[in-house]
Parts: structure tokens; sequence; C-alpha cells
């Protein structure tokens, strides 16, 4: 397994290895005692699954308190992965990174507990999956605008994405109170 450390502080891009042949091929995703020795040292407590269709964003979303680290990843499809910085602290606070994933590059995003995260679906469907450092709290959680210009994200939108009504409404960050982000 490769982990590349990215820009922003805590953010890992992994590529697992995979042993294939004619028949296909096989590929370990997740051992504990693998990820604690590259640097993912957080007790994983959920899996998630997603279907999408094209042109679908999901995000930008994120808890506090029950902040949620993830690893996420496609098993289908291709998406355009975003981690936004929102540890209070941080020297790359309100910055972000995004990814591409997809089914053929099997790339992993471990995206740390303090950052907001969000995907937009490039491809005609995608099957997207992550494991959560905490459970799903709705009293915790909260979202920011996609498209927040003091955050600048380069999605690469096909058209207009299709966003659910909490999304549509989602706040700008600078009207987010300082109490409900994470501290560095």
């Amino acid at each position: 397994m490769k982990v590349t450390e990215l820009a922003l502080p805590g953010l890992k891009l992994i590529e697992p290895r995979r042993f294939g042949d004619a028949r296909g091929w096989f590929s370990e995703v997740w051992q504990d005692a693998r990820y604690r020795e590259a640097g993912i040292a957080e007790t994983f407590v959920q899996d998630n699954l997603a279907m999408s269709s094209k042109g679908v964003l999901r995000g930008l979303h994120a808890q506090e308190p029950h902040a949620q680290g993830k690893l996420v990843q496609v098993f289908q499809g291709e998406v355009f992965d975003v981690a936004v910085d929102l540890r209070v602290g941080s020297p790359t606070f309100g910055q972000w990174h995004g990814v591409t994933l997809n089914d053929d590059n099997a790339l992993q995003f471990y995206v740390p507990p303090g950052f907001l995260h969000g995907y937009y679906v490039m491809s005609e469907r995608a099957l997207f999956g992550y494991k959560t450092t905490d459970v799903y709290s709705p009293d915790s959680e909260y979202s920011v605008r996609w498209d927040d210009p003091t955050i600048g994200i380069d999605w690469p939108l096909d058209g207009k994405p299709g966003l659910s009504d909490k999304d549509r409404a989602a706040p700008l960050l600078a009207d987010i109170p300082e109490s409900r982000l994470s501290r560095f």
C-alpha cells in the first residue's frame, strides 16, 4: 500500500495494492494494523454506502461535536472528492483539496475529523463507500454551501449539480458560528 501525505495536514491519499491476472483482481481495502502503521490510528465505527447518479453533488458536510474522520473510496464509477479544513487554529483553515476517485484507480482518501467533506459524481452512476470514526449525529451535523466563494472549490461540473434541499439551503462558511467548528 502506498500512502501520500497531501498539502493540508492530516489528509492522505492511499493506493491499496491490487493483485490480479486474467480472471480479475483482489485488493485488501482495510486492515487495522497496516493503516495504523500508515498514520491512520483512529478507530472506525461505521461503514456507509451511497449510490448516486451523474451530476449529483453531496456536501459540504461536517459534524461538531462528534466530528467524523472518513476513509472514502469509489467501488463503481467516478467522483471528484473534496475536503475543506475547518479546524480553528489550523494554518490551512478554509483551504480545500480535491481528488478524483474511481473504480480504476482504486484510490482511498483519508479525511480527518474537523474537515468539511463533499463529492461530485462524474460517471453515469457511482457507488461511494466510506468508513467513519464517529456515528452519524443529526443534531451535530451542519453544511456549508458547495459554491462558497471564500473557499473557491474548482468543481469539474458538467451542468448544474443535483443538490438536496439541505445542501441547496446551506449557509456560507462566514455564517457558521466558530463554536460549531473543530479545533486544530
